[in-house]
């Protein structure tokens, strides 16, 4: 890995090492993308089934499959590395599970070990070794070696990394791992061109969590961050059920999830979920979201900054409300819904915007 050039190459090397310390039949490494939901198969090594490549250009899976990744870190991975585990091709346990032993079967191999890869305290990806049909399972001596292997490799991972960190810290959240402001507006304006060039639908979720403040002032900026994180998890793992969504921290207690292509009710569907589970953390007080589609009766869309202000104006009204529902732009009269009203009104100049505010203190 120290030779290795590029980040791939480290990869690649970390993967047929792993393939010939731990005896197995196939290995692959794969890159936990937070802001798209899903875990991307960087490199494959050893004896392929069909349909896999060495260095495949679109092979992923949902996070939500392997709920490991995502929801162990923060229970229980908290200072140490979380150790690896085996899964079978006969296993019949939860549906992740079960889901995971179909596709073992499905390639020709008996059992895995997978070993989560930490970088800087959080999940970057995994590490998978596979054996054929009929070989020895994986042991605990092989579960130990498997959890040294990933600690290695995340070392190698996080040289290789630093290369690239000026790249990355442009358009990536520090905090959480989702994508930044900036990312969105880039790719918010990319999307609304296409809008009006070829029809495709862009949506956008504007979630503001509830209740951060009061976890800050009465349990301390830590646990505050805390709760940002846990909530990021929760957007990056509903927001996998949009392909190419991208999930985004825009500052503070501000998230937003970007779609281009699915249909408004099925971002509704996913908005819906995630104020469900939200207000399920142990700490916070729920979200409160709004969503904007060009798929609903909004009027016409012709800059990024009109979607982001009736979303974001959606947002204000499901605050207002403490609704535990997403509130949809456009949905309760078109363009008379006073959403779209609210967020299409002349801007407030500053001094008045003041005054109105002094207004409302006295």
């Amino acid at each position: 890995m120290a030779a290795a050039r590029t980040p791939l190459e480290t990869v690649a090397a970390a993967a047929e090492g792993a393939l010939r310390a731990l005896e197995g039949g196939f290995a692959a490494i794969s890159v936990w993308e937070r802001e798209a939901g899903r875990l991307r198969v960087l490199v494959n090594a050893g004896e392929l089934a069909a349909g896999e490549e060495r260095f495949p250009g679109d092979e992923w899976y949902p996070v939500h499959d392997f709920p490991e990744i995502a929801e162990f870190l923060h229970e229980e991975w908290v200072g140490g590395q979380p150790r690896a585990w085996v899964d079978t091709a006969a296993d019949t346990g939860p549906t992740a599970h079960r889901r995971r032993a179909a596709a073992l079967r499905e390639r020709g191999r008996g059992c895995c070990v997978v070993a989560p890869l930490v970088l800087h305290g959080r999940a970057w990806g995994e590490l998978y070794v596979a054996r054929p049909a009929g070989a020895p399972v994986f042991d605990a001596t092989d579960v130990d070696f498997a959890t040294v292997l990933a600690a290695v490799t995340a070392a190698g991972v996080a040289q290789t990394e630093r290369l690239e960190e000026v790249r990355r810290l442009a358009f990536t959240d520090p905090l959480t791992g989702l994508a930044n402001r900036r990312a969105v507006d880039v790719r918010l304006e990319e999307a609304v061109e296409r809008h009006q060039a070829e029809g495709v639908v862009v949506s956008l979720v504007v979630c503001d969590l509830n209740g951060l403040k009061h976890v800050n002032d009465t349990l301390g900026h830590a646990v505050g961050d805390r709760l940002l994180e846990r909530f990021g998890s929760l957007l990056s793992l509903c927001g996998a059920r949009l392909p190419g969504a991208l999930a985004a921290r825009l500052g503070g207690d501000e998230f937003c999830l970007l779609a281009v292509g699915p249909a408004a009710d099925e971002v509704v569907q996913v908005a819906s979920e995630l104020c469900r589970r939200a207000g399920e953390l142990e700490l916070g007080e729920g979200v409160a979201c709004g969503v904007a589609s060009t798929g609903d009766p909004i009027g016409a869309v012709r800059s990024a900054r009109r979607l982001f202000r009736l979303a974001d104006a959606a947002q204000y009204r499901a605050k207002g409300a403490r609704a535990a529902e997403p509130v949809v732009a456009g949905r309760a009269g078109g363009v008379e819904d006073p959403v779209v009203r609210m967020a299409d009104r002349p801007p407030v100049p500053v001094a008045a915007e003041r005054r109105i505010f002094r207004g409302r203190e006295a």
